[in-house]
């Protein structure tokens, strides 16, 4: 199927040492003024991922045709910025960069409480920073990713070769079910499990709900899991503001104990306002609405 995210990613080693070169010999700048000729090429190159950018913008966010086509370059645009921003601060140049928290107190509270919790983010904006922000309220919070991507690429390789080693812990969803045990020894260390909770593959259990005014699918595993555990739910955005400015936010989940439905409904409504506030910073590149006429 055409619908589902395919775990794909786009970029080459090279592009990454373009920018990276650029980025710390001739400043962020510099870096950011080639993104203006590769957004270009995206959006007449990687023509599946701006006609789902046309479409979201066109029919979820009710943008006229000319604001619509226009926002395929300028998504790209934002989009590109975060990767090198994401680079450029775990590489030693965060003091660049600002950063503004609403609802401190809430991951606070969750830290204090010594029963670890779990965060529940989104393809929006750049959750990937977090770790920064998470240093300033407690240097001992550590962040422990649920993921199924281990695929060791040359990209992620030089990546860690120019950047400082994360303190984000990965946990490897497995078959065996296996990461429930990483999982809740996390939690009892007082960590922050961090999950995905916009993508699924065609293989996953899903449930549907409401985004932007249509039905969309959402891996059920993340809604399951955190609705059963007995810890904070917290939803976390991290969003660029500004050329040098980030702003995070997180709210603290009310839902009914076990209820995953529920728990997805609020997950659904936080993100569209988020959306709202952040129009060009929804990164899901693909059908993410099962539009038929939107097929690879």
């Amino acid at each position: 199927m055409a619908a589902e995210w395919q775990g794909k990613s786009r970029g080459t080693v090279l592009g990454y040492k373009i920018f990276v070169f650029f980025m710390k010999h001739l400043g962020l700048r510099a870096a950011y003024f080639i993104l203006y000729f590769v957004a270009l090429y995206f959006c007449f190159f990687s023509w599946y991922s701006t006609k789902c950018i046309f479409y979201y913008n066109k029919h979820r966010l009710k943008k006229s045709t000319l604001k619509s086509l226009l926002n395929i370059y300028n998504s790209y645009y934002v989009f590109g910025q975060t990767i090198i921003d994401k680079v450029a601060i775990s590489s030693g140049l965060k003091n660049k960069f600002t950063f503004e928290f609403d609802g401190l107190n809430i991951l606070r509270d969750t830290l204090n409480a010594k029963k670890g919790g779990v965060l529940i983010s989104a393809h929006v904006g750049n959750f990937e920073i977090a770790e920064h922000f998470l240093a300033e309220i407690d240097n001992n919070a550590t962040i422990s990713l649920l993921t199924t991507d281990i695929e060791y690429t040359p990209i992620k390789e030089y990546i860690e070769s120019v950047t400082k080693k994360s303190r984000i812990n990965l946990i490897i969803i497995k078959e065996n079910l296996s990461h429930i045990f990483e999982i809740n020894a996390a939690l009892t260390r007082n960590e922050l499990v961090c999950i995905t909770g916009d993508r699924y593959t065609d293989d996953a259990k899903f449930y549907q709900e409401s985004l932007l005014g249509k039905e969309a699918k959402f891996p059920a595993g993340p809604y399951l899991l955190a609705s059963r555990l007995n810890v904070p739910v917290l939803f976390v955005y991290v969003m660029k503001e500004t050329r040098t400015h980030y702003h995070l936010f997180a709210r603290k989940a009310e839902f009914k104990q076990r209820d995953a439905q529920s728990l997805l409904k609020e997950y659904t409504e936080s993100v569209t306002w988020m959306l709202n506030k952040y129009p060009l910073q929804w990164f899901n590149y693909f059908n993410f609405w099962s539009v038929k006429n939107l097929k690879k």
